[in-house]
C-alpha cells in the first residue's frame, strides 16, 4: 500500500469547499496528505474533517475567475506549505439554458472558471513542479467531455477544453516527472446536478441508464484521485478516468 501513500506530500485542492472538491480533499488527507483547501465561499468543514484525521490544512479564499489572483494564490500557498506536490482542478460552474438563449455573459462566466483558470493555474503549478522533477496534475473533466449534454454548450465546451488541455500538459510534462491526468465523473450527488435530481422523471431516466444503479457521491471519487496523486500512477499521462457507474460503456 505504499504506492498509494501520501505523507510529505501537499496538495492544492480547487473547489474544495463542498461536492467533489470536498470529498476528494478529504481523501488525500486520509492518504497522508496535507490540504490547501481553496474555494470562494468557507472551506471550514472541510477542513475540521481533514484536521480531524490528523492531517494540517490551509485555507485559501479567492474567486478563480479573477485570474489576476492566480499567482498570488499559488504564492502563499507556497508560503503556507513550503512545496507543492499535487493540484487539483475542481472548481467550477454550470449554467444551464438552452443554446438558443444561452447568453454571453454566461457563456464567458463558465468558460472563465472552467477552463481558462484551469490553464493557468496549471502553468503557475507546472513550472514549480518541472524546476522540483515531479508532481501531479488532476484535472476534474465531466462525461460532457465526451457527449454534448442539453442547455449546456458552456459547460460541455468548457469540459471538452479541459480533457484536451490535460492531454496537451502530459505531452510537454511527463518527462519532466510531472504527471498530469483527469478523472471524468458521471452522474454525482452534488450541488451542480440538484436541479436534474429535482425533476423525478430526469431523475430516473439517468437512474436506469446507469450501470450500476444509482447516482455517485462525492467520496466515490476519492479513491481515484488518490490513486492518480500517489506514486501508483507515475507511468499515467494524459490519461482521463471515467468514473462513471459505467454510464460511458452503456
Amino acid at each position: 500500500m505504499h504506492l498509494f501513500d501520501l505523507s510529505g506530500k501537499t496538495a492544492i485542492v480547487t473547489g474544495a469547499a463542498r461536492g467533489l472538491g470536498q470529498g476528494i480533499a478529504i481523501a488525500l488527507a486520509e492518504a497522508g496528505a496535507d490540504i490547501v483547501a481553496v474555494s470562494m465561499s468557507s472551506s471550514k468543514e472541510t477542513i475540521d474533517k481533514i484536521e480531524s484525521v490528523g492531517r494540517k490544512a490551509s485555507e485559501i479564499s479567492v474567486d478563480l475567475s479573477d485570474h489576476t489572483k492566480l499567482q498570488a494564490t499559488f504564492d502563499q500557498a507556497l508560503e503556507l506549505t513550503g512545496h507543492v506536490d499535487i493540484l487539483v482542478n475542481n472548481a467550477g460552474i454550470i449554467r444551464r439554458t438552452p443554446a438558443k438563449d444561452h447568453s454571453a455573459q454566461d457563456w464567458f462566466d463558465v468558460i472563465d472558471l472552467n477552463l481558462n483558470s484551469v490553464f493557468l493555474l496549471s502553468q503557475i503549478a507546472g513550472k514549480h513542479m518541472l524546476e522540483r522533477g515531479s508532481g501531479k496534475i488532476i484535472n476534474i473533466c465531466s462525461m460532457l467531455s465526451y457527449q454534448g449534454g442539453i442547455n449546456v454548450p458552456g459547460y460541455t465546451a468548457s469540459k471538452h477544453g479541459v480533457a484536451g488541455l490535460t492531454k496537451a500538459f502530459a505531452n510537454e510534462w511527463a518527462a519532466g516527472g510531472v504527471q498530469v491526468n483527469g478523472i471524468a465523473p458521471g452522474y454525482i450527488e452534488t450541488d451542480n446536478t440538484a436541479q436534474i435530481r429535482q425533476d423525478p422523471e430526469r431523475h430516473k431516466s439517468i437512474t436506469d441508464r446507469i450501470p450500476a444503479g444509482r447516482w455517485g457521491k462525492p467520496e466515490d471519487i476519492g479513491g481515484p484521485a488518490v490513486f492518480l496523486a500517489s506514486s501508483a500512477s507515475d507511468y499515467m499521462n494524459g490519461h482521463i478516468l471515467c468514473v462513471d457507474g459505467g454510464w460511458m460503456a452503456r
